[in-house]
């Protein structure tokens, strides 16, 4: 076998099993009789067989790739070449105090960690995408030209393209309620949520003068958050706000940014407490307001969701809405495969359950 590439049709001969089974061993091993399958296992690791993606795409239609698309949380249009640094010594310098900033956004890495670990557990590869500035079209077609399938954060796909993708691809959209699409969606229980937690800062703190900083406008997510706070404040008999506070970003450096700029203005004067449309804007205003001296919770109540790590470590441990951000991905890869098997079955909507955690951002717990 030394030069020559093993086939298939070597890996049938040596196993002592026809072709049909080592194609069915690669499809869906559990497809395949334990015995056999550790017969055909050992044979591929010791011939060094590697089964060819585009053979068996072709012969089933199917690229084996899930594609997910995300928006991205920066204002990068350009990037330069990067620099290897090849060759530079290690430097040794004084590292500031002031805050690092980044376009991270960790919601989106546990719902990426979702839809991997989905896609690994059917023997899947995930491609992911995040469009931005002018290629972002580009970007987009070239990932669905190379996928089976597309998960998609609401609003990441211009709705003409995405309309234009869906002919041809089944399509998945995370985060917002069903409009009039007929794709599938995976989302959690915003409006649920945030009804729950601005009812215990009202009955339980019996805090009033609330506010709500939202993300992007553009965003479903931060839309159904506010209007569950609403609909917390209207039942309760309080006023209820025509608009957010104001609008972030969705990440800690937005946040940080909002909160300066809210403070400047006197902005805050009569707030009992800030409901935030996610983790990483409560930290940044928490970041913001430490930094002006404002007490939280002592002077400002306030609140985030998502449930992502460092709202746990931060001081005051934030309170927050935790979503379960890595199903949501697992969900979500799990109804593209539903969709791929069965394309003619109606749309379907399916809402996450999430949980309040309360923590000391909004204040001691009234039973402690």
């Amino acid at each position: 076998m030394a030069g020559k590439v093993p086939t298939v049709y070597d890996v049938a001969e040596r196993a002592g099993v026809s072709i049909a089974t080592v194609s069915r061993y690669f499809r869906n091993p559990e497809a395949v009789r334990e015995t056999t399958r550790d017969r055909v296992r050992a044979v591929v690791r010791d011939l060094g067989y590697v089964p060819s993606g585009s053979a068996r795409g072709l012969a089933a239609r199917r690229t084996g790739t899930i594609g997910v698309c995300f928006p991205s949380f920066d204002d990068v249009d350009h990037i330069d070449p990067v620099d290897l640094g090849e060759g530079l010594p290690v430097t040794v310098r004084f590292d500031p105090s002031e805050h690092i900033d980044t376009g991270s956004n960790l919601y989106i890495s546990e719902v990426i960690r979702g839809t991997e670990l989905e896609a690994w557990r059917h023997g899947l590869a995930v491609m992911i995408a995040v469009p931005r500035g002018r290629r972002r079209h580009e970007v987009i077609d070239n990932l669905a030209g190379r996928v089976d399938g597309l998960v998609t954060l609401a609003r990441a796909v211009p709705d003409d393209q995405l309309a234009h993708i869906a002919r041809r691809l089944p399509v998945v959209l995370m985060a917002g309620p069903r409009e009039s699409d007929t794709y599938d969606h995976v989302s959690a229980d915003n409006r649920g949520g945030t009804i729950a937690l601005t009812r215990h800062l009202i009955h339980d703190h019996h805090l009033r003068g609330l506010q709500f900083v939202a993300g992007p406008m553009n965003s479903p997510d931060s839309q159904d958050r506010f209007e569950g706070f609403s609909e917390a404040l209207l039942l309760a008999g309080l006023d209820v706000p025509e608009h957010p506070l104001a609008h972030g970003d969705f990440t800690r450096t937005g946040g940080r940014a909002l909160a300066r700029r809210l403070l400047e203005r006197e902005q805050l004067t009569g707030v009992g407490a800030l409901v935030c449309a996610n983790d990483q804007t409560a930290l940044g205003l928490l970041d913001a307001l430490t930094e002006a001296g404002v007490r939280v919770p002592e002077d400002i109540a306030l609140t985030g969701f998502d449930g992502i790590e460092a709202a746990h470590l931060a001081s005051p441990r934030l309170t927050t809405v935790r979503q379960p951000m890595i199903d949501l991905g697992r969900v979500a890869v799990a109804q593209l495969l539903h969709r791929l098997a069965h394309p003619a079955t109606a749309p379907v909507s399916r809402v996450l359950p999430v949980e309040v955690l309360l923590r000391e951002s909004c204040g001691p717990h009234p039973s402690t």
